[in-house]
């Protein structure tokens, strides 16, 4: 099929919207967030405000729906996304860090580059290389120092190596470590079983990108999926087992890493505090339990 849709003024899109029954109680504000936001990444936001389609296949809008609605939606989701970002900030570096110290401490500075620590020698080469790569764009001051002093070893050690690699690659170095003792070692320092940590540790990666990405999170149907901890019983409690794919696990594993990582931090309010400003969010299309405020975790 040959794609045929015209490109669509500012001013013809707001008419549009009004033309399907959108209310623009501001039209100067409202060209104003078409032109910064633009129509397309809007769209995600006002879906939940259509009508089934009609026999030509537009969709009308429900009775009483205004722009303000869908603003409203669109901000919610981009503090969403900020809070998320900043409790896998923060676990990012924790594990960035526990995996280096427990790898540094067992096998030296770097033992890590050892082959024969991993489980699969294909996936060894590929983070390899991608390492390579990575030290090689890298202008970071201690990689600089260590290339300039050192040639023997040629690579850094893993605490370096630690502060260049993405969430990503981590996952794949941690994922494959051939001994579980060293997965489960890493795991403990969060009170988790390896597997979990290891199907964490991926999950968060795609997460991450979508906040990075500043994608639509709030009612998101997630592909990569976690393994939904039964250990430890706080954070069993917290968790939804009927809803597997939305983003209220992730949060509820966030807010239990974030009392570990950054103790007496106030991320739980926060989220609690965001939910509640914006009635408009279906917390059922995000996942949250119907009693999810008397759960032990959120008080």
């Amino acid at each position: 099929m040959k794609f045929e849709k015209p490109s669509v003024s500012i001013p013809d899109q707001i008419a549009l919207l009004e033309a399907r029954g959108m209310a623009v109680p501001d039209y100067a504000h409202a060209t104003h967030c078409l032109q910064h936001i633009s129509y397309y990444r809007l769209r995600a936001y006002w879906l939940p405000f259509e009508d089934a389609p009609q026999a030509s296949g537009t969709h009308g809008f429900q009775a009483g729906t205004s722009f303000d609605q869908v603003l409203e939606l669109y901000i919610f989701d981009r503090r969403l996304r900020l809070l998320v970002m900043d409790a896998i900030e923060r676990i990012e570096v924790s594990l960035r860090g526990s995996w280096a110290h427990h790898l540094a401490m067992k096998y030296g500075p770097h033992g890590y580059l050892d082959p024969g620590l991993y489980h699969r020698p294909d996936r060894y080469a590929q983070a390899f290389a991608k390492l390579i790569e990575d030290l090689a764009r890298s202008k970071d001051t201690f990689i600089l120092h260590y290339r300039s002093k050192y040639d023997d070893p040629e690579h850094p050690p893993i605490w370096m190596t630690a502060e260049v690699i993405s969430l990503g690659q981590l996952s794949m170095w941690y994922n494959n470590l051939k001994n579980r003792p060293d997965r489960q070692a890493i795991a403990k320092v969060y009170g988790l079983d390896e597997s979990v940590l290891v199907s964490l540790a991926h999950h968060l990666t795609y997460i991450r990108n979508i906040c990075a990405h500043h994608g639509r999170l709030w009612n998101k149907q997630v592909t990569v999926k976690m393994i939904v901890p039964t250990s430890p019983a706080s954070l069993k409690l917290a968790m939804n087992g009927n809803t597997q794919g939305r983003v209220y696990n992730t949060i509820a594993v966030l807010g239990y890493l974030m009392d570990i990582v950054a103790p007496d931090n106030q991320w739980r309010e926060q989220i609690a505090g965001l939910m509640d400003s914006c009635p408009l969010a279906d917390k059922v299309a995000m996942g949250f339990p119907a009693n999810w405020k008397n759960l032990a975790a959120w008080n």
